[in-house]
C-alpha cells in the first residue's frame, strides 16, 4: 500500500474515532437536555440500575459490542441507538473532511453536523427544538461565516438565510394551519430553519426546504398508508430538515447547478 494511502487511513481513522467520541457525547446531550439534567453530573450511568459505567463500557461503539448490548449488572437492554448515533455522527465527520480538507470549513461543519444530530433525536423523542440549541446554533452559525470566511457579505448572506428561514416557515406553518384547521408544525421547525439558514445561505436554505418537504411528504405518506400514523397525528419535521441540510451541505452545488442547467440552460 503506498505511504500516502496509508496516511489517509491513519486520518480518516482518527477522525472516525473522534467523530464516535462526539456521538458518545450528543447521547448524553439527547437525553439529558430535554430533561434537564446536567450535563456533566452525574456521570455516564445505567438509567435502570444507576451503576456507574466503567472505562471499556464507555468506549463508543465498542462499549455496547462489548456489553452485547445490555448493562453489565442489571442486563437491562441498552438501545441500539446509542452506537448508531456514534457510528453516525462518525461517519459524517469522515464525509464533512473528505470534502473540505484541512480547513476551517471542516471544523465549523463538524459543530454543524453535531447541533443537526442532537437537534434532530430530540426533535423525534419528544417534539420538541429546544432554542437552546436552535439559537446558539445560530449565533455560532452566523460567527462562522463572519471569522474563518472572513466578509461580510458571507455574514449578511447567513442573516439573509436565517431571516427568510424565519419567515418562510412561519409563512408555512400560517397556510398549512389554515388548510388543515389545525397546527400544521411546530414552533421551534422555523427557528431551526433559521439556524440553518445562518449556516448554510439563502440558496442552501431553499433547497434544504425542498427536500424536507419531499421526505416528509413520501415517508409521512408511507407512514400513513402502512397504518403507523393517522392523517391528524403529528410528526415531527425537525428530521427531515436535518436530512435536507446535510444533503444540501454535501451536495447542494451539484443539485443546484443541475437544476439550473434543467430549466435554465445558457
Amino acid at each position: 500500500m503506498p505511504t500516502s494511502a496509508i496516511a489517509n487511513l491513519i486520518i480518516d481513522s482518527f477522525i472516525f474515532i473522534f467523530g464516535a467520541a462526539i456521538g458518545s457525547f450528543l447521547n448524553v446531550v439527547v437525553y439529558r437536555l430535554p430533561a434537564q439534567i446536567s450535563l456533566i453530573s452525574p456521570p455516564s450511568r445505567c438509567p435502570q440500575c444507576f451503576h456507574k459505567l466503567g472505562n471499556t463500557e464507555n468506549i463508543p461503539i465498542l462499549g455496547w459490542l462489548y456489553l452485547r448490548g445490555r448493562c453489565r449488572w442489571c442486563q437491562t437492554p441498552i438501545s441500539w441507538r446509542y452506537p448508531a448515533l456514534e457510528t453516525l455522527c462518525a461517519l459524517l465527520f469522515v464525509f464533512v473532511f473528505w470534502q473540505f480538507g484541512f480547513s476551517w470549513l471542516t471544523l465549523g461543519y463538524w459543530v454543524f453536523m453535531s447541533w443537526l444530530l442532537a437537534l434532530a433525536l430530540i426533535d423525534l423523542d419528544t417534539m420538541t427544538l429546544p432554542n437552546v440549541l436552535t439559537q446558539s446554533g445560530l449565533v455560532i452559525g452566523l460567527i462562522f461565516r463572519l471569522i474563518p470566511q472572513g466578509s461580510i457579505p458571507e455574514l449578511m448572506e447567513g442573516i439573509t438565510g436565517a431571516v427568510l428561514g424565519i419567515w418562510l416557515f412561519e409563512l408555512i406553518i400560517l397556510i398549512g394551519t389554515i388548510i388543515l384547521g389545525q397546527v400544521a408544525m411546530g414552533g421551534g421547525d422555523p427557528k431551526l430553519a433559521a439556524m440553518i439558514g445562518a449556516w448554510l445561505g439563502w440558496k442552501y436554505l431553499l433547497l434544504t426546504g425542498f427536500i424536507a418537504c419531499f421526505l416528509g411528504a413520501i415517508i409521512g405518506g408511507a407512514a400513513i398508508a402502512l397504518g403507523w400514523l393517522s392523517r391528524r397525528q403529528a410528526m415531527p419535521f425537525g428530521p427531515f430538515l436535518v436530512m435536507g441540510a446535510a444533503f444540501s451541505l454535501f451536495y447542494g452545488s451539484k443539485l443546484i447547478s443541475t437544476y439550473l442547467n434543467l430549466f435554465f440552460p445558457s
